[in-house]
């Protein structure tokens, strides 16, 4: 088994705290269905600095990052299937997914 980020973006915060705990319960349950592939729950995150050789950038860049998860599966493909059912995807948000490289 290989290990996999899930790395969130997008998204919205819950406008009230009704639509706050529908929102937790959703990713709660969804964490739940990952049973013991759910490595690390990981958490939301905050504005990013974009650091390149030009500079700092403030704004999160052209795609900010909203969060992250760490599972484990067979290969990417399932870890893909995974992320398929993920809260996120309903508030307009996305998942990349990627192996984290053995070292």
């Amino acid at each position: 088994m290989s290990k996999f980020i899930f790395v969130y973006h997008g998204g919205k915060a819950p406008s009230d705290p009704a639509e706050q705990e529908r929102v937790m319960a959703a990713w709660g349950a969804w964490m739940g269905s990952l049973g013991n592939a759910l490595v690390d729950g990981g958490a939301p995150v905050g504005l990013s600095k974009t650091v390149s050789s030009a500079g700092v950038a403030d704004n999160g860049g052209s795609n900010p990052v909203s969060g992250y998860s760490i599972v484990e599966a067979a290969d990417q493909d399932a870890a893909a299937g995974m992320a398929r059912t993920c809260p996120i995807l309903d508030d307009g948000g996305s998942v990349e997914v990627a192996e984290i490289l053995p070292m």
